[in-house]
């Protein structure tokens, strides 16, 4: 029967990491800590270096040890060998085949590949399955027919410890006297996303199909980017797509970081970001940019976006109008349920933006307001102006958020109506615009 991943991670080790290497089929669990430094020797034990590091390539669930890089004494210049070359990792030394030394050529990292010291051991990782960041204290491999996987990373205080060289004086402390071990503290691989930059493009090495940062959901990766440091922060949010980006940046509660970020990026992208998110929330983003930049990005959206937030802007800050968004759905009286339902279908708003559906006549006077309740629960072919509710509760645009959030509080409303002094409705408020304001 094959071994499995799950063979790997949940059955115990059997043999010694050494041994693993020179026995097909048994397995062994080891630090890299514990590698990290070993004297590298040819097959006549002339000494050529140190292991300095080690390279895998991504693209597995439990990536495969490619290389070694070698170090070699008062050599700056590093080099490296191919995993296979090594004949043996026994009494704490690594010792190649024979005529090995020959393949030794200058390290060269592709952007498909990963040094674990370099851009892994000490570094900030995105930990996907607890949607944090977490840094790496030591990495966790597994030798299994003469390969060396990648499985898991330490984030826990054991990693230093161990690091350190104290590992075994410490257990033993706090065994005799309290009767405690630190514990360990490992994730898989498969959940790990690494942050390290390429040597030469600067750019994330993210793997797509064994990495799951995208699935997060917006609230975490906003979190996580509040995290993280400047220069990891940026190149994340700029390996995040347009509908992504802006979904993140609509859940961040730093105005300063969400404008930092939409600076970093393209103008074209940037834009395209803008156009993406929600008026209301693109118009507070651009509120806090330079005067400048703001009428570069606001040149570069798409007319109908641009409109919008050109209207919000005008709206002093405090006010209804300021945090109203213009994604609502409007249609006239003699409509059918039939055709709300469609444009309900047809539309990408969310769903506090539909939770009410706004009667208006042709010049856009308010006359009455529908909920999906009542959509639901008439006729298709009955007109809207049957089952709309003309009592209406709105607010003014100049009108201050305070008052906005009576109303609510006091009706218990999902959205809010604003209307200019003749009745044209203008937007609407949801509700989770007004906790957002409230709580600003």
């Amino acid at each position: 029967m094959a071994t499995t991943a799950t063979d790997i991670l949940e059955k115990p080790p059997a043999a010694s990491a050494e041994r693993a290497m020179e026995e097909p089929g048994l397995k062994m669990f080891i630090y890299f800590s514990a590698l990290q430094g070993r004297p590298v020797l040819c097959a006549d034990r002339r000494r050529i270096g140190k292991l300095a590091d080690l390279k895998v390539r991504l693209g597995e669930a439990f990536p495969r040890m490619t290389a070694l890089v070698i170090k070699r004494r008062m050599k700056k210049k590093l080099l490296e060998i191919d995993w296979g070359k090594i004949d043996s990792l026994n009494g704490n030394k690594i010792v190649l085949a024979a005529g090995a030394e020959a393949s030794l050529r200058p390290l060269d990292v592709n952007p498909e590949e990963l040094l674990l010291k370099d851009e892994l051991l000490d570094k900030q990782v995105v930990d996907t399955f607890g949607a944090k960041i977490e840094r790496v204290n030591d990495i966790h491999l597994i030798a299994l027919n003469r390969d060396l996987h990648l499985v898991h990373v330490d984030f826990g205080v054991r990693g230093i410890v161990r690091r350190l060289g104290w590992l075994k004086a410490l257990d033993s402390f706090s065994s005799f006297f309290f009767s405690y071990r630190l514990p360990e503290k490992l994730i898989s691989w498969k959940y790990v996303q690494p942050l390290a930059a390429d040597l030469r493009n600067k750019d994330l090495k993210l793997n797509v199909t064994a990495r799951r940062i995208t699935e997060l959901h917006p609230s975490e990766l906003a979190d996580i980017l509040e995290e993280l440091d400047r220069a990891n922060r940026s190149r994340l949010f700029q390996s995040l797509g347009v509908e992504m980006a802006a979904d993140t940046l609509e859940e961040m509660d730093d105005s300063r970081l969400q404008a930092a970020l939409i600076e970093s990026a393209s103008a074209d992208k940037a834009s395209d970001i803008l156009e993406e998110m929600a008026p209301d929330e693109a118009t507070d983003l651009l509120a806090d940019l330079p005067e400048g930049r703001k009428q570069n990005l606001m040149r570069t959206m798409e007319k109908p976006s641009r409109d919008a937030v050109e209207e919000l802007l005008k709206f002093r800050e405090g006010t209804a109008g300021s945090i109203m968004t213009k994604d609502f759905i409007a249609l006239p009286k003699d409509a059918t349920i039939g055709d709300a339902i469609e444009e309900i279908r047809k539309t990408t708003y969310p769903l506090e933006c539909i939770s009410y559906l706004y009667v208006t006549d042709p010049k856009g006077f308010l006359l009455g307001v529908a909920t999906l309740r009542n959509l639901l629960s008439a006729d298709r072919a009955t007109p809207l102006k049957k089952i709309m509710n003309a009592r209406l509760v709105k607010i003014g645009p100049e009108e201050d958020i305070e008052d906005a959030a009576k109303l609510f509080r006091k009706y218990k409303f999902m959205a809010l109506p604003v209307v200019d002094p003749q009745n044209i409705l203008q937007g609407i408020i949801t509700l989770k615009d007004i906790m957002e304001a409230v709580m600003e």
